[in-house]
């Protein structure tokens, strides 16, 4: 017998039978739960919503197809026994036909400079400006979701694409690579001899460290999709300024200048070929692009906390 029926046993009056729900089924989930959850959602929608335009494919398309076109061409350049490269082209081209992890090293080199950046700007630009664009910028503010979860969800969702984007070439490039060329030990730019699992170490630690060196570019983009309505205007304007920095860069005039330039630093991940690895050209290059991602996504913060959206 349960201690409510002994109660209404021994006089005290009928004690109404109430059954307690089970613990954790039907009681209201915490608030801070619930938050928890939403953003989950948010940023899982935002990945599925990113990853499945067409647009976003056919980048990753032509990132893939960039690895594929260096290894065919070097192997038909040395199928008569010539030498890859002849003295110009990307970083470690020459080392391809030894070794075909050299393919992705290759890769990065050739993707870096113009389509990797310039994927990340087409993405970047198109964050705030394409749902504004869309209308569905007010939508999600309904939400409560508050402007600056919304932003940094953005961001992180274009900083996945980096990620995504820098691992489809260098796994392009690796099958590729396995494919045309020969593959084991290789040779590091300081003449040592590293096994080929060290090298396949290395390849990982570079292809985060050029995904790294692409948060400045996204937080540019980002800005710049907080300054207007028009995802076309966003993202030509944010590919124009990484071709004008690039070239800029270039310049000799303008060498006091140019350690500040967030693509002047792109191409130190080479040291990480070296025995021991060369540090300080890495440090510089992550710490500019900390600063770029620092300066830009305030200024994106502070520009779309601002922002009239009547649309």
């Amino acid at each position: 017998m349960s201690q409510v029926e002994a109660g209404a046993s021994k006089g005290r009056g009928a004690v109404p039978n109430v059954r307690l729900p089970p613990r954790g089924r039907d009681q209201p989930q915490p608030a801070r739960s619930r938050r928890t959850t939403f953003r989950a959602t948010l940023f899982r929608n935002e990945l599925l919503t990113t990853f499945s335009r067409w647009r976003t494919l056919a980048l990753l398309a032509v990132l893939a197809a960039v690895p594929i076109l260096v290894g065919i061409a070097v192997k038909i350049e040395t199928g008569d026994g010539g030498s890859a490269g002849g003295g110009g082209g990307p970083a470690f081209i020459s080392q391809i036909t030894n070794n075909g992890l050299f393919l992705v090293f290759t890769a990065l080199a050739a993707t870096l400079p113009f389509f990797l950046p310039m994927s990340i700007g087409v993405i970047a630009g198109d964050a705030i400006a394409g749902e504004a664009n869309a209308g569905t910028l007010r939508y999600l503010l309904v939400a409560p979701a508050g402007r600056t979860r919304l932003l940094l969800t953005k961001y992180t969702t274009v900083m996945a694409f980096c990620l995504v984007a820098t691992l489809v070439v260098a796994l392009s490039a690796l099958a590729v690579g396995a494919l045309l060329f020969p593959l084991g030990d290789l040779t590091t730019i300081s003449g040592t001899r590293i096994t080929f699992a060290v090298g396949l170490g290395r390849a990982l630690l570079i292809a985060l460290v050029v995904a790294a060196s692409l948060t400045g570019v996204a937080a540019l983009g980002l800005f710049v999709s907080t300054l207007t309505n028009s995802g076309i205007a966003a993202m030509a304007t944010t590919v124009g300024l990484l071709i004008t920095v690039q070239i800029l860069d270039q310049i000799p005039q303008l060498h006091a200048l140019q350690p500040y330039f967030f693509s002047h630093y792109w191409l130190s991940f080479a040291d990480l070929m070296r025995e021991p690895v060369y540090w300080d050209d890495l440090v510089k290059n992550l710490g500019l692009q900390a600063l770029y991602a620092a300066v830009f996504g305030s200024a994106a913060w502070a520009r779309f906390m601002a922002k009239d959206i009547t649309a």
